[in-house]
């Protein structure tokens, strides 16, 4: 019991989110400058691997109800966690993450503590209620973690690209998202775009979020700013998964499919990375 209940407060961090988002600032911050200080860079990955700990467990924390319908094994529903051990557990990794954020420079210091977090918890706690507003609000933060990274080493221009890429993935597996948990948030009368517009829309909206993404994504390649690896990694792991998800959004647009499509966003965002990173240093 003790161990499946320690397991259970792991869980609710999303670790592989945590892990992916750490390695994901790691990486940028190699594509600004490979021989980066080691001990910057440590710590910028463990800012925002706190800020991410912390915004997924609040997440948790505020749909309790939520995931009772969309997701009942989470750690809260089946009583592994408790509902105010989730909320200090939030409160504790926002704190540790803002206490490092002070030793960085001025412009990080802004974008992590005065920027970052609170559109994190303005989330959790009322912009996901709103049609389209609560995807824009997610998929700006993860993109801003690139200018974040970027503001620490005084280099803005190499995470532009980065933070366009996270952005678009971002913003299109949070709606497709929405539809995987259209009947929870249903129940509780939230306004979400599939709920507010339709499944019907929302589909087409996607298809053409899709099409136009896979399109900006190769630009950098076409006018020359990154060379063959990052086209290569582009096809394999963001185009064609991109390809799938059409292909999935068209056959069956309802929760399953979904579900497959936010699964592979979240691996297609990584591999945008890497894609960027060989492409620029290779």
């Amino acid at each position: 019991m003790f161990v499946r209940k320690f397991i259970s407060h792991i869980i609710i961090l999303r670790p592989i989110n945590v892990l992916i988002s750490g390695i994901s600032i790691i990486i940028a911050s190699r594509i600004i400058q490979p021989d980066n200080s080691i001990i910057l860079v440590s710590t910028l990955a463990l800012i925002v691997m706190l800020f991410t700990s912390g915004a997924n467990t609040l997440n948790d924390f505020i749909d309790y109800k939520i995931d009772l319908i969309n997701r009942p094994s989470r750690p809260i529903p089946i009583g592994d966690v408790k509902k105010s051990v989730a909320f200090y557990m939030a409160l504790s990794f926002f704190i540790m993450g803002s206490l490092l954020c002070m030793q960085l420079n001025d412009n990080a210091k802004i974008i992590g503590i005065f920027i970052a977090m609170p559109i994190m918890v303005l989330y959790t706690t009322y912009l996901k209620k709103l049609p389209l507003i609560g995807n824009l609000a997610v998929a700006f933060t993860i993109g801003l973690s690139f200018i974040f990274c970027g503001a620490a080493f005084n280099s803005f221009s190499p995470m532009i690209i980065p933070m366009i890429l996270c952005f678009l993935l971002s913003f299109l597996r949070e709606l497709i998202k929405d539809i995987a948990d259209i009947e929870g948030d249903q129940v509780l009368g939230l306004k979400t775009f599939p709920i507010y517009y339709g499944l019907g829309i929302t589909k087409n909206f996607v298809l053409t979020t899709c099409f136009i993404s896979g399109l900006v994504f190769i630009v950098p390649y076409v006018i020359g700013i990154y060379n063959e690896w990052y086209l290569f990694f582009l096809i394999v792991g963001v185009e064609i998964p991109l390809g799938f998800i059409v292909f999935l959004m068209v056959k069956n647009p309802g929760i399953t499919s979904a579900k497959k499509a936010a699964k592979i966003l979240k691996i297609s965002t990584f591999f945008g990375l890497i894609a960027i990173y060989t492409g620029s240093t290779l």
